[in-house]
């Protein structure tokens, strides 16, 4: 399958509910940005975790995934699994992230959010409130894998190499021990997942990203 490829791509936004949930979606992703773009600019937002374990195992992950990036990661502590009743919290939280982003000549080219089919109500909530802060700019979507089986039909494809897939998932085994007892938390669902996208893109491995609306460019 063919790629358009972007020219020039230097500051990317991440945003997640939870430790782990960037990880998760746009591990891959991530390594193979940074890789390939020394110096790379990536500022991640998490809504909850913060002044737990889950806080430094974020950092020490993120340091992971973003390898020669110049990263910065603010880790929030709105209750897991209650973001719904913190609303107001959440909403500034996300204006105020994309206020300190957001200036004339240093625009996020990505932001990574969660997609608004999410069972999970404080990922769904967070997706809901990204396009209320990030009105202008290019929202990628990630998926998480988990019960409910809301994984849907995702549109946009990053092919993973084995080696980037392999090392997504060593990193999310290594740098989330929190989670290791949680029966889907294993190098089979990540690459099983990741597997299945590869097969949609003609690709062994990739991530896929749902996409609310783009526009492209294609004069010379």
């Amino acid at each position: 399958m063919r790629a358009l490829r972007p020219d020039e791509l230097s500051r990317v936004a991440l945003l997640g509910a939870h430790c782990d949930d960037v990880a998760i979606g746009v591990g891959g992703t991530l390594l193979a940005l940074c890789r390939s773009r020394p110096g790379l600019r990536v500022d991640a937002l998490v809504l909850s975790g913060g002044g737990t374990l889950r806080e430094a195992e974020e950092h020490a992950a993120l340091q992971a995934f973003c390898p020669g990036a110049s990263l910065k990661v603010t880790v929030l502590d709105l209750p897991d699994g209650r973001f719904p009743a913190h609303w107001e919290r959440a909403k500034q939280a996300v204006e105020s992230f994309r206020t300190e982003l957001c200036h004339p000549a240093v625009e996020p080219d990505i932001v990574f959010a969660p997609h608004v089919r999410d069972a999970h109500q404080d990922h769904r909530m967070l997706a809901e409130l990204v396009p209320t802060a990030f009105r202008d700019h290019l929202v990628l979507r990630y998926e998480i894998v988990k019960w409910d089986g809301d994984l849907g039909a995702p549109t946009v494809y990053q092919p993973l190499p084995d080696r980037v897939a392999e090392a997504k998932v060593d990193a999310l085994l290594r740098h989330y021990p929190s989670q290791r007892d949680r029966d889907w938390f294993d190098a089979e669902t990540f690459l099983g997942l990741a597997r299945v996208r590869g097969v949609e893109c003609r690709a062994r491995y990739a991530e896929a990203f749902h996409v609310d609306k783009m526009t492209i460019g294609l004069e010379a």
